[in-house]
């Protein structure tokens, strides 16, 4: 597929993300004009609404709030059904820069799934963060098959081709892991985009370690089955 022939669907799920919203969606358009970006609110008690309904994006509304899997899937649902060839999720609190979209749009005809790469050090990230993503990236490595160097990051792209194959059950944060282990199981080619490590100015709604217990509870029933 050629760049031309790419369709790129930019998927941010937004809870209570007001704030960042209006800048974020600036700096999008600005970073990627050639896609289109779809906000879904997951179900947030601030005024993401209102603000979604001033502004020239698409947008859905999960009520009540689903968390990030479920809102994720439907996003990749959406793009399936409207014929585009990409999607691309990126956070809504300004952890993922919009300005680095380019490095993933570059190389969309050459991998079927691209991961945002962080540099996982001690002295940036949160010491429950560092050992969590190191831990899932270090497991989720052997079963996917390839090395993965950052599997908690959020920001990446992957084909509609590819989503099509997957096999997704989870609804939480353990989603974004079993993207990466049906990577294995289908023969996805797998590429990086380096992207840069921010934690200030925004709160996350990670919890380490439930949502570690989360994953190794998808792996047990991976083993299961």
């Amino acid at each position: 597929m050629s760049k031309a022939e790419t369709k790129i669907l930019i998927l941010i799920p937004a809870y209570n993300a007001a704030k960042y919203l209006e800048e974020l969606i600036t700096r999008i358009t600005q970073s990627a004009p050639e896609a289109d970006l779809l906000i879904i609110d997951d179900g947030s008690s601030d005024n993401t609404q209102e603000i979604l309904k001033s502004v020239n994006v698409i947008s859905l509304i999960n009520e009540p709030n689903r968390g990030k899997g479920y809102t994720l899937r439907r996003g990749f649902q959406y793009a399936i059904d409207n014929k585009y060839t990409h999607v691309i999720t990126i956070d809504a609190d300004l952890q993922h820069l919009p300005e680095e979209l380019p490095r993933f749009i570059e190389i969309a005809d050459k991998n079927d799934v691209v991961l945002g790469t962080r540099a996982i050090d001690l002295k940036i990230m949160p010491f429950a963060r560092w050992m969590t993503n190191n831990l899932t990236s270090l497991i989720v490595s052997v079963f996917a098959g390839r090395r993965i160097r950052d599997s908690q990051s959020g920001y990446r792209m992957l084909s509609s081709e590819v989503l099509k194959r997957f096999r997704l059950r989870s609804f939480r944060y353990d989603f974004e892991s079993e993207q990466l282990l049906q990577t294995g199981l289908v023969g996805a080619r797998v590429g990086e985009a380096e992207i840069s490590t921010i934690y200030e100015g925004s709160e996350s709604s990670i919890r380490p370690f439930k949502d570690t217990i989360r994953f190794i509870r998808l792996l047990w029933q991976k083993l299961m089955t």
